[in-house]
């Protein structure tokens, strides 16, 4: 008899900067090791005005930067079923935390966890670039490495 996948749903405001780049992330590091098959990942929105859309073109240009050339999404929103679907479900930071509580139904069975407590010696918010002031690539490039460091930790501890 196979055994149940784990599963994660990585979330963010509008599903197309963090929690794609999140998810792009953790399939890649489950392809290096092998564990593709054990998984199952996804992302999803908390709000809907970007719903059926690709991610970011900053967010696709970092991964592709990065070596992460096959990745495919469009942008869903949340649902209820999430919570009983899903192993884990993260958020990003703490306005996405509180609203997953705030909508965790009372029949919930997952874990819901921020992402940055897996950064390594601190926990770390992982801040949407779409809106950054820098108007360069730095705060995708920053999403991106806390994204790595916290789905190999994560991973570590699965």
């Amino acid at each position: 008899m196979a055994s149940k996948k784990k599963s994660v749903l990585f979330i963010c405001l509008g599903n197309i900067c963090r929690s794609p780049m999140a998810e792009a992330v953790f399939l890649n590091l489950l392809e290096e090791k092998g564990l593709k098959d054990q998984w199952e990942v996804d992302s999803a929105a908390l709000g809907p005005w970007h719903i059926g859309n690709g991610p970011d073109k900053r967010t696709m240009s970092t991964l592709k930067k990065n070596g992460i050339t096959t990745y495919e999404h469009r942008a869903r929103a949340l649902c209820s079923a999430d919570y009983t679907h899903y192993d884990v479900i993260f958020g990003m930071d703490e306005d996405n935390m509180s609203e997953l509580n705030d909508r965790k139904p009372k029949n919930s069975t997952t874990r819901l966890e921020k992402l940055g407590d897996y950064y390594p010696d601190k926990q770390v918010i992982i801040n949407d670039p779409y809106y950054d002031s820098r108007g360069d690539m730095s705060g995708f490039e920053e999403v991106y490495r806390q994204c790595v460091l916290c789905c190999k930790n994560f991973l570590e501890k699965s």
